[in-house]
C-alpha cells in the first residue's frame, strides 16, 4: 500500500523550490502524528513485525538554499526512514558530512534500499525482472545487512 500526503506543485508541496519554511513546515505537522499513529497502530495489533514500513521521498535536497529560499533536487545526500518487518528498531545507519552535502558514513544507493526491502519480502532481488526491461548486473545493489534483524 503507497500513503502519499502533498500536492504536486505550488506552495506547500513536498517537492517545493521555494517557501520551504511554510510549507515543508505545514506538511510535516500534518505527517508527524498519523505516522506515528500508523506505527503504534500496528505495533498495538502484532501487525509491525510482517509490515515494512517506508517513509521518504523522490530523491535528497541541497543542504543550501540555491534560489531566494529554495533547495533544488540533489542526489548526493538522502534519508528515508525505515520501521518493522526486519527492520532493527532505534538504530541511524550512516550520515552525512558536516554541510549535509554528500553521504559520508555507510554509503548505500537506491538499489540498496530495494535490494534489503525484496529481501525482508522473502524475494530475490537479483532474479526480479521487469517484462521487457531487462537488469544490468551493476543495478543490483546489496542487501544493508546492518539495519536488519
Amino acid at each position: 500500500m503507497q500513503i502519499f500526503h502533498g500536492s504536486n506543485g505550488g506552495a506547500g508541496a513536498w517537492d517545493a523550490h521555494a517557501n520551504l519554511q511554510a510549507g515543508h513546515s505545514k506538511l510535516a505537522k500534518e505527517i508527524d502524528q498519523p505516522i506515528g499513529a500508523l506505527l503504534a497502530d500496528l505495533k498495538q495489533r502484532g501487525l509491525l513485525d510482517e509490515t515494512i514500513v517506508v517513509i521518504g521521498t523522490e530523491f535528497g535536497r541541497t543542504p543550501g538554499a540555491e534560489r531566494s529560499n529554495g533547495r533544488d533536487h540533489h542526489p548526493y545526500g538522502f534519508s528515508i526512514a525505515l520501521a518493522g518487518g526486519g527492520i532493527k528498531g532505534g538504530i541511524v545507519h550512516g550520515a552525512t558530512d558536516e554541510l549535509g552535502f554528500h553521504a559520508a558514513e555507510h554509503r548505500h544507493y537506491v538499489t540498496d534500499v530495494h535490494a534489503t526491502v525484496l529481501n525482508l519480502l522473502g524475494l530475490d532481488h537479483r532474479r526480479l525482472e521487469i517484462p521487457g526491461r531487462k537488469r544490468l548486473d551493476l543495478d543490483f545493489g546489496q542487501p544493508i545487512e546492518a539495519i536488519m534483524v
